[in-house]
């Protein structure tokens, strides 16, 4: 399914979030706080867009996704990331290799949700960091009502008009209404051995960034 959409995938999210997501990375890039020597692991890294602030601070950033049509697309146009093909249920890391894992918009598509959390745990140093960017619950019950209408009805709508593949947009509507809110996300990187997390909500609590301590 990401291999279908992977040349647009980057379009796409700046339509849909009527150009909001580009704010929304430059937060998680804060929450990771990239620094000269790290290495960061970007999960779910699709085309790489997401690696591209860490490598810039002079970080070495691994991106990793299971999808390779989304690293092709992603190698063409940014050959200087070191793409890597890996589950995110079978990181191919040794234990304690990342100063800081990150995952954006990426965990609701994994299947086992604790299992992805306590992998990227394995591959984090102790004292490290992860930082989970995902989309979230709007706080204010009155706007809830108003996203969950457009996150049903109007991605699929905007997705037929410009993507190769409006069936995954399908998915990804009724996959960020199933997503936990954020205290149950929380309890779910807790259960998965991280400590002190914390969250702050962005756009309201459309998304909501996680970040805990390994």
């Amino acid at each position: 399914m990401f291999d279908g959409v992977a040349e647009r995938y980057d379009l796409m999210n700046d339509l849909m979030t009527g150009g909001v997501a580009r704010a929304w990375r430059r937060d998680v890039v804060r929450a990771v706080d990239p620094q000269p020597g790290q290495t960061i692991l970007d999960l779910a890294a699709g085309t790489g867009t997401s690696s591209l602030p860490f490598a810039a601070a002079g970080a070495t950033v691994v991106p990793t996704d299971l999808s390779l049509g989304m690293l092709a697309v992603g190698k063409r146009r940014h050959p200087e990331l070191g793409f890597t093909a890996g589950d995110a249920l079978a990181l191919p890391f040794d234990d304690d290799t990342f100063d800081t894992t990150t995952i954006s918009y990426g965990l609701r598509n994994v299947e086992d949700t604790a299992g992805a959390l306590t992998e990227l745990r394995r591959v984090t140093k102790p004292g490290g960091h992860v930082v989970v960017c995902e989309f979230s619950t709007p706080t204010w019950r009155p706007f809830r009502t108003v996203y969950s209408e457009y996150v049903m009805a109007g991605l699929p709508t905007l997705a037929r008009l410009v993507s190769s593949n409006p069936s995954a947009y399908v998915y990804l509507a009724e996959s960020i209404q199933a997503w936990p809110d954020q205290e149950r996300l929380a309890q779910l990187m807790i259960d998965a051995g991280w400590n002190a997390v914390q969250w702050k909500n962005l756009s309201g609590g459309i998304v909501a960034i996680h970040r805990a301590r390994a």
